[in-house]
């Protein structure tokens, strides 16, 4: 069976999918899906919507996400060591060295990430994911790839788990030259210039990419008019997969995911709708047309030729302005489409913080947290479906490329701790902050003091941060100890300050002080030496 008739097999059970995520594209990013067509050539007439409250969500929810997955300046996983797999403890001394060795891997993943086109792709892959709730990323050595809806199909089993895909390409065939079969390549140059002769470009062809899951790992080629490219086979293990297949929402018995728009295309609708009612009441309300009586004695030519402030003849009873009188009606619709717009901002993350001069901090935050806390959910299946396998892929990339060392799996995890883990870090430092704070309010500040572990304090803190405290924050044992040499250290100044008072006080002095000296050098007269002693 060849890729073209699985595709062409599984393209049934898109359909339903690919038709409601042309109709989501329609009311918000209509470029996202373009129809079932896989390619158009030539620009494409898409029908503008009337309202840019959906495009407006998609883009800041995309955005909020992008943020969260793969945050700036900042990585999204780290490397520690597995316990579990350790035969022996390693002396802190040895665990030191190690953190510092994974933190150098981090940086230059990170760095790497960060040079190439990897926020750029995947960010469109997130606002395909809001839309259409299905998205295709193939991971090559070098750079990822996008693929939408309408141009591919997937296959999962029970368990949500990918068995199968089946991707489709128009590729102009001149790039191809050399890598085609040779049953292929037996086309004549008269039947290639004759199809360019009536399209007027250079002629394209269908290439298929046929990926299978076989046991612990993934295979795939390619093939064109149903005959394999040569040298296209490829294979990888599973925990290295580089195609990844996300979904938005998960339902129970669907291979394909259900987007963002959808759950709320109702609201959508009724907003384009009215949105398209007041833009055209408007126009109509505001075009001005007068009615002057038939036997009126004012001339129409008269009044149209009449310029600002100019005088004419006529009685003001002959002359009438149109007016529609919908004013009550737009209001009402008015009405409605503001709070359709604030139920889609809500549902959307767009923040509208309350425009007032008492509108304080305290709000914004609290209004944050609770449209943050809406993405529990989200993070969750995007950090099992593609923050781990994109973790799994770049890192194998790397050691096969030699940018990072090899590492051994028994020993080292790494760690994804961006995503939910971050929303549950950044919960986990409010309740700390506003326990703190109620102490503070409520006992007083020396009740910290009293009850509260500041080293505890700090450990939690940095945890919630993600910041890694080794060697970083002094332990109880260095502050002690650094607190017994500055009471040793005082000891000996106030020592020698003493000494210096007595040394310059007027009791030492001689000339001021001549009874004391004398006492002194009785005390200490000289004995004689004994006989026969040296001198």
């Amino acid at each position: 069976m060849t890729a073209k008739v699985r595709y062409d097999a599984l393209s049934a059970d898109r359909s339903q999918f690919l038709n409601m995520a042309e109709e989501a594209a329609e009311l918000t990013l209509p470029y996202i899906i373009r129809g079932h067509e896989e390619h158009y050539t030539g620009a494409k007439y898409l029908k503008t919507p009337w309202q840019s409250v959906g495009a407006k969500g998609v883009v800041t929810l995309a955005s909020k996400l992008m943020l969260a997955l793969l945050p700036p300046q900042t990585s999204f996983f780290k490397l520690q060591l597995d316990e579990s797999g350790m035969d022996e403890d390693y002396p802190p001394e040895v665990k030191t060295e190690l953190d510092l060795s994974f933190a150098k891997i981090e940086r230059v993943m990170n760095e790497a990430i960060d040079a190439s086109d990897d926020r750029v792709i995947i960010h469109q892959a997130l606002k395909h994911l809001v839309v259409a709730g299905n998205a295709l990323i193939f991971m090559g050595e070098d750079k990822l790839k996008l693929y939408p809806l309408n141009r591919y199909v997937v296959e999962r089993d029970g368990n949500g788990n990918v068995i199968e895909i089946v991707t489709r390409e128009r590729i102009n065939r001149k790039l191809l030259e050399g890598k085609l079969p040779e049953v292929v390549e037996e086309k004549t140059a008269n039947e290639v210039m004759q199809s360019m002769s009536m399209t007027g470009k250079p002629e394209e062809v269908d290439v298929y990419t046929h990926v299978q899951r076989e046991n612990n790992r993934v295979v795939w080629y390619q093939e064109v008019d149903g005959k394999r490219l040569p040298k296209s086979f490829s294979k990888a293990p599973l925990e290295t997969n580089p195609w990844i297949a996300l979904r938005f929402n998960v339902v129970d018995g669907e291979v394909y995911g259900r987007g963002r728009v959808e759950e709320f295309i109702g609201d959508l609708k009724s907003l384009e709708s009215l949105s398209q009612s007041l833009v055209e009441g408007a126009a109509v309300s505001s075009k001005v047309v007068f009615l002057l009586r038939p036997s009126a004695t004012t001339k129409p030519d008269s009044l149209a030729r009449a310029g600002n402030g100019a005088i004419i003849q006529g009685q003001p009873e002959d002359l009438t302005v149109v007016q529609v009188g919908k004013a009550g009606d737009l209001g009402t619709a008015f009405e409605m489409a503001g709070i359709l717009e604030r139920r889609l901002s809500d549902a959307f993350l767009v923040l509208n913080v309350r425009d007032s001069e008492r509108t304080t901090a305290e709000e914004v935050r609290m209004t944050q947290m609770e449209l943050e806390s809406q993405l529990g959910g989200l993070f969750s299946l995007l950090t099992v479906e593609f923050l781990v396998p994109y973790l799994g892929r770049k890192m194998a990339v790397f050691q096969k490329l030699g940018k990072i060392p090899r590492l051994p799996k028994k020993l080292v995890k790494p760690v994804i701790v961006a995503g939910i883990n971050a929303l549950g870090r950044g919960q986990d430092r409010e309740s700390l902050g506003q326990f703190l704070t109620t102490i503070t309010q409520t006992i007083g500040p020396e009740a910290l003091i009293k009850y509260i572990n500041p080293d505890e304090v700090i450990k939690r803190l940095a945890a919630a941060q993600g910041i890694d405290i080794l060697n970083l924050v002094k332990s109880v044992d260095d502050v002690q100890a650094e607190e017994q040499q500055a009471q040793q250290a005082d000891q000996e100044n106030i020592m020698l300050q003493q000494a210096g008072k007595l040394a310059s006080s007027p009791v030492m002095d001689p000339s001021k002080n001549p009874e004391a000296m004398e006492m002194i050098n009785g005390g200490n007269e000289a004995i004689p030496p004994e006989e026969g002693a040296p001198v």
